[in-house]
């Protein structure tokens, strides 16, 4: 088995002896066992990060390199007028804490997202048209896990979400009270 233990980044596909085409759902797990693209067993060694992109660059022990290639996948595409109602659509789709991809094509500007009934109905209230068809989903890396420039770095964020849920302590305990009263 081939191991892949590091992140290079963006690579040529000239530079890869190999690819692996994996959909999102496995392009998000640092340890896995596969088959590449040729046929080859590899195992994923890589530390806990950002979610694999397509175009990047796996090392492994032997030096070798492995391009990493988006799987088409079921996705929904949501398009909506520029400007405004697409900062709107991309800005309440992200308050949700879901993966996205943003995109522009011939026929304008879109967020892309899997297919979830709460999150379509959403991008319908805010004016989006749905495209419900097969394509790659490499979603916009965060903002703090960007590799590339020939370096990486992570930063270890502790965050508390509140999410508003009541917690309600009320214990029935029976104390025993002695009332004096003066007569």
């Amino acid at each position: 088995m081939l191991k892949l233990i590091e992140r290079l980044g963006p690579i040529e596909e000239s530079a890869a002896s190999d690819t692996l085409t994996l959909p999102f759902e496995l392009r998000i797990r640092g340890r896995l066992k596969t088959q590449s693209d040729n046929g080859r067993e590899l195992g994923l060694f890589l530390d806990r990060g950002p979610v694999l992109r397509s175009g990047e660059g796996l090392k492994a022990e032997s030096g070798e390199v492995v391009r990493v290639c988006a799987a088409v996948e079921p996705v929904v595409t949501a398009r909506v007028s520029a400007g405004l109602p697409l900062a709107r659509l991309a800005y309440h789709l992200g308050n949700r804490h879901v993966q996205l991809a943003l995109g522009e094509d011939e026929k304008g500007a879109w967020v892309r997202f899997p297919p979830d009934h709460v999150l379509e109905e959403l991008a319908e209230l805010l004016g989006a048209e749905l495209e419900h068809h097969n394509a790659t989903f490499d979603p916009e890396p965060g903002a703090y896990n960007q590799v590339g420039g020939g370096h990486s770095h992570s930063h270890g964020h502790g965050h508390s979400h509140d999410h508003g849920h009541s917690h309600d302590h009320d214990h029935d305990h029976d104390h025993a009270h002695e009332h004096h009263h003066a007569h």
